[in-house]
């Protein structure tokens, strides 16, 4: 759906769900402006038991003369919305807005699908925020977002609140519109130090006394009463403080479900990884190495749950996931090469950039992937790799030139990657700029043969390969443990769907 597909409509009203945060203020500011450009009738309300009653919510509305409207409860029953309604940051039907009669209604959201579709939907549950959706939105229409009312204020807070001040951020797309919007960092500093209530400061203290602990993966949970997510944040900043505790989850209800804090300091748990294996099949988890969240949906987790309180599966579901897999440093790994099969990599064409044809020797700068971030620095001998799914990975001249073969042909993404979510980019740290990296790129084809030996894994694995000491790779049931045939500390994992593709079996 885009935002011109609404245009036939004149009067247009545009929901934030009840208990608003600074998400959906933010979101229904965003379509509010965009409508408001059109010359439409617009409103921008909410409804609930409870008026706006946090400092930093009040602050927002009153700092960025946001036309939120109150509409209480007793008058939203006998409302009737002329024209089009538009729920911004909540799904129409679900638990946690109000209904308001409508005989036309689109959804713009980030959360889980919960309700059936209507003819006007966009729902993207990968997002940080709604605010980032809207942005979108926005952006695809042409709609320039200066900061004379606040809009990218609006929506830069939006996403920092809902992804704990960044330390959740999991998409591209967030982390592309904090670097484009134009913000009022004055403002964001006075909403932030506006955050914390007394009764907010009673809440983490209580919780702080009731941790539950696991002495065999030193882990920490921790169930706190309602709040705002940040103070999740700050609980569980405050735990991994504590000398015997390397990851905690700290969790919370809301409306609709469960929101939950995520921290490691070890690097064989990734906060990120480890918040969407909480999440896994019931809402959406991510962010950083060390610091991520999620959201569970409260519909889902009943489902599968009915019996189940939420300490219980929080504890069980951690305890299952360091037994889920082992680790693997390759520096020192002894390979078992009996319990793997000989295979030889096919010659599938590759795209490749030659880093300093994009910026100059010296540049610092940052490869964005659906993945995550990979920084570098611009060196004459760099070539930046394109995989066949769109993974991207560093190379050097004189391994590239020892195998592969350059083709005269450009790129062609579409060809290549097919239809993606996210294509990737290169920004220059040192200016902003954002780059399209297929722009750039080439075609190339192994020359030589690889060969490696592989098994398929039955349990999870957590690599640190020869290259990167300080990160993982992780392997589920049906990837591929694999290992140079010449090196045999050279030990990596392939998907699944990547080496079935990329790999054949050496008949011996």
């Amino acid at each position: 759906m885009r935002l011109s597909d609404l245009d036939k409509f004149n009067r247009i009203t545009i929901q934030c769900h009840d208990n608003p945060d600074a998400d959906t203020l933010a979101s229904g500011y965003g379509l509010y402006c965009f409508f408001q450009s059109r010359n439409k009738q617009v409103r921008l309300v909410y409804s609930g038991r409870n008026r706006i009653q946090k400092s930093n919510l009040k602050l927002m509305v009153e700092k960025l003369n946001l036309p939120v409207e109150y509409i209480p409860v007793e008058q939203a029953a006998s409302l009737a919305v002329e024209g089009l309604l538009v729920t911004a940051d909540c799904q129409y039907g679900a638990g946690n807005v109000t209904r308001l009669a409508a005989e036309n209604v689109a959804i713009i959201d980030h959360h889980q699908v919960e309700v059936e579709a209507t003819e006007w939907t966009e729902i993207h549950p990968g997002l940080g925020s709604c605010a980032t959706l809207v942005w979108k939105l926005l952006t695809e229409e042409g709609f320039e977002i200066c900061d004379d009312k606040g809009l990218g204020t609006a929506l830069y807070y939006g996403l920092y609140s809902d992804t704990n001040q960044f330390s959740e951020l999991q998409n591209p797309l967030d982390m592309d519109m904090i670097d484009e919007l134009p913000v009022n960092n004055s403002l964001i500093t006075l909403f932030r130090n506006s955050n914390i209530s007394l009764k907010e400061l009673e809440i983490a203290g209580i919780a702080l006394i009731r941790y539950s602990y696991n002495d065999d993966y030193e882990f920490a949970v921790i169930k706190s009463q309602p709040c705002d997510p940040n103070i999740l944040g700050l609980i569980s900043d405050f735990l991994l403080q504590v000398d015997a505790i390397k990851t905690c989850v700290v969790f919370n209800e809301v409306g609709d479900g469960y929101k939950f804090s995520v921290r490691s300091c070890v690097r064989e748990v990734n906060a990120s990884e480890l918040a969407a294996y909480l999440a896994e099949g019931m809402g959406s988890g991510g962010g950083h190495y060390e610091k991520a969240g999620g959201f569970i949906s409260l519909r889902r987790y009943e489902e599968k749950f009915p019996t189940m309180h939420t300490e219980g599966y929080f504890n069980n579901r951690m305890t299952e996931y360091f037994d889920s897999f082992e680790v693997i440093y390759a520096e020192n790994y002894e390979v078992d090469l009996g319990t793997m099969k000989p295979y030889l990599k096919r010659k599938i064409p590759v795209g490749y950039v030659k880093a300093d044809e994009i910026l100059p020797v010296g540049t610092l700068i940052t490869i964005r992937t659906l993945e995550g971030d990979v920084d570098m620095k611009v060196e004459e001998d760099l070539y930046i790799m394109i995989g066949i799914k769109g993974e991207v990975y560093p190379n050097r001249r004189r391994k590239f030139l020892e195998s592969y073969r350059t083709l005269d042909q450009r790129y062609n993404e579409r060809e290549t990657l097919g239809a993606t979510e996210y294509s990737p980019t290169v920004k220059n740290r040192e200016n902003g700029q954002n780059l399209p990296l297929t722009d750039f790129a080439r075609m190339c084809v192994p020359t030589g043969e690889i060969h490696i030996h592989a098994r398929p894994l039955e349990k999870g694995v957590k690599v640190f390969t020869a290259w990167d000491r300080n990160k993982y790779m992780l392997g589920r049931p049906g990837d591929y443990l694999a290992v140079r045939s010449d090196d045999l500390h050279d030990v990596y994992v392939v998907e699944r769907d990547i080496f079935a593709r990329s790999y054949d079996e050496i008949q011996v």
